[in-house]
């Protein structure tokens, strides 16, 4: 019986005999600065109640614009950005940062979306004589120049106000600002809902501060 025998050679590159260690560095900054945002009405909208008489067939159904005030107050004056979430992610029927889902019906079909915006027209801060709105899309790291324009709010943006206009600095130092948040809400087509039952709307979003 015949036998043969393989012999298998490794050869070891140079980049195989390198250090077998890499670092690892942690950055951060803790801040003795704190702000805290506050919603009027302890941030509840409610529309009440609605017929499905009132909903339109094939399209969605805009309801009356509503209004809340946020007022921030941090202990000095800071650099911060604001940022939505949405408690309710994925149930809104418009695929888009801005919006926001008003939850699922009971056959798991999506209600709604809202929407928020910031008018710096409607903002005061500080004694700042005038505030412009500026939005970062990149976390932070370029600003759009700054003007007087309302602003949607989204989840995956920046939003901050400063008081020089047309800056690409990004927001000013604030310590108190007060301004008028617009929502408005769209209902899906009917067609597109059980209403078989009584549906919920179930929008629910964090606005969060951001540090800069």
């Amino acid at each position: 019986m015949n036998t043969s025998l393989i012999v298998l050679t490794l050869a070891l590159s140079p980049l195989a005999m390198a250090a077998s260690t890499v670092d690892l560095n942690v950055n951060g900054l803790i801040t003795p600065v704190a702000c805290t945002p506050i919603l009027s009405a302890g941030g509840l909208v409610d529309f009440g109640k609605i017929s499905q008489q009132d909903l339109n067939l094939a399209s969605g159904t805009r309801l009356p614009v509503k209004s809340l005030t946020l007022t921030v107050n941090c202990n000095g004056a800071a650099r911060y950005a604001l940022r939505m979430r949405d408690n309710r992610d994925g149930t809104a029927h418009v695929n888009s940062e801005i919006y926001y889902g008003l939850g699922l019906d009971s056959s798991g079909n999506k209600v709604g979306v809202y929407s928020l915006s910031f008018d710096p027209t409607q903002t005061v801060a500080d004694t700042l004589p005038d505030l412009y709105g500026t939005e970062s899309t990149t976390g932070g790291l370029a600003w759009r120049t700054s003007n007087r324009n309302p602003i949607d709010i989204g989840s995956k943006s920046l939003l901050g106000f400063t008081d020089t206009e047309g800056s690409t600095a990004g927001p000013s130092a604030i310590q108190t600002l007060t301004s008028t948040l617009t929502l408005e809400a769209v209902i899906n087509a009917r067609q597109e809902l059980d209403l078989s039952t009584d549906i919920r709307m179930d929008g629910s979003g964090t606005l969060e501060v951001v540090y800069l």
